[in-house]
């Protein structure tokens, strides 16, 4: 007889099902984290065993380092190497008490006067980057940083002085938007997805929608991506797809796209899925680790957009 209490036993997909095919890639090639995240989303593992993975990643100061993004080398805390910290930690439930303080904490150490982050503090300088990343020492405002950082907070009520400014930050900056690329439009909908104020978060998602589809900001037909245009500045074949927006049916965003539109961005996605068991990695790579370090958290942000939207995994 179980003794009460007891985990519950991993789960064992279905061999060659695309879950099964994953499995496979997550334990060949990924991080600890990765292994992790996969077992908790997907073979009922635990949520203690992520945070333990994610701590070897977290810095006296309260922010993240070591890597976390891969395309920011070096141990020093970065606002986008805390952001997935965040969003790791929300999908297991433990964004909130004094560990989300602390990073709350670093947070508002780093931000500017209006509240809001850089993409990429000058304490970076030194250690490797990606080309496409820009370090000054007087980073600029960064919706692209704010954004999903200041959404994930509001979405497990968290509450810190440092927030209010950050919150007004992202309202200006996406009701001013009228030129955006894709990436920009992901922080925005993370934000808008989460903030209390749902009547003016519908109506700003609604005016952001017809942006995207205006300046042929999504592909939508994925059979023909010859015709659509990839951002300036993105990598060749760098396009994104409305499951991009609406990682989740809940999501303000899925309203942009017709069902049609959505079952294609979907069912090209889940075939998308390489012999390997991976998914590839669409931005620009520019160094063999970090490229494979990216395939295993493409492959389990995929997994979990299907899983999302009801989608045969496994």
């Amino acid at each position: 007889m179980a003794e009460t209490g007891a985990a519950p036993l991993p789960q064992t997909p279905p061999a060659r099902s695309p879950l099964f095919r994953a499995e496979h890639f997550v334990w060949l090639t990924a991080r600890v984290l990765e292994q992790r995240r996969f077992a908790y989303h997907f073979l009922n593992g635990g949520a203690d065993a992520v945070e333990t993975a994610l701590d070897a990643y977290r810095n006296e100061d309260g922010g993240y380092g070591h890597a976390l993004e891969p395309d920011l080398r070096g141990p020093v805390s970065q606002p986008l190497h805390t952001g997935h910290a965040l969003r790791v930690l929300d999908a297991i439930g433990r964004c909130g008490g004094q560990r989300v303080e602390r990073v709350c904490r670093y947070l508002t150490s780093v931000s500017a006067p209006d509240g809001a982050l850089p993409a990429i503090h000058p304490s970076q300088r030194g250690y490797p980057a990606a080309p496409f990343m820009s370090i000054v020492a007087d980073p600029p405002s960064e919706l692209l940083a704010t954004g999903p950082v200041v959404g994930l907070l509001h979405r497990n009520e968290v509450w810190h002085a440092w927030l209010f400014r950050a919150t007004d930050f992202c309202w200006q900056a996406v009701d001013s938007l009228e030129k955006s690329h894709p990436y920009e439009v992901e922080a925005a909908v993370a934000f808008l997805d989460s903030v209390p104020d749902r009547s003016r978060a519908q109506a700003a998602a609604d005016r952001l929608g017809r942006l995207v589809r205006e300046h042929r900001l999504v592909a939508l037909d994925p059979e023909h991506l010859d015709a659509s245009p990839v951002s300036p500045g993105y990598a060749p074949g760098e396009h994104h797809f409305p499951y991009d927006y609406a990682r989740t049916p809940g999501s303000l965003a899925r309203a942009w796209f017709t069902d049609e539109e959505m079952t294609r961005s979907l069912d090209f996605l889940a075939s998308e899925q390489r012999e390997d068991g991976g998914w590839p990695v669409r931005w620009r790579a520019w160094a063999p680790g970090t490229a494979l370090e990216a395939r295993p958290m493409v492959t389990v942000e995929a997994l979990r957009t299907l899983k999302a939207y009801g989608r045969p995994i496994g």
